[in-house]
């Protein structure tokens, strides 16, 4: 059967976790810090024709939802074995 300890796998799956939410919650602070810059300028063409120096806020919101799954799944997997291990 599995010769490791699956309380790692439940812990690196919860870490997947943590580090999705923080992502989907980087992204909305960029998404709205974005914005508030572009409320706060008088001429749009303006802001657009600077580069803009900050992540992408869509892509860190679909990183954070991608390694939430990904840590479900983990975490799913660790419990799995574990419980099946108690037998």
């Amino acid at each position: 059967m599995f010769e490791g300890n699956p309380l790692i796998l439940a812990i690196v799956g919860g870490v997947f976790i943590l580090l999705g939410i923080a992502g989907i919650f980087w992204g909305w602070r960029e998404e709205r810090r974005l914005f508030e810059k572009l409320a706060a300028q008088r001429d749009l063409r303006e802001f657009s024709l600077k580069h803009v120096e900050s992540p992408q806020p869509g892509a860190l919101k679909t990183g954070g939802w991608i390694a939430i799954a990904l840590g479900v799944v983990i975490l799913a997997v660790g419990v799995a074995i574990w419980w099946a291990g108690r037998s």
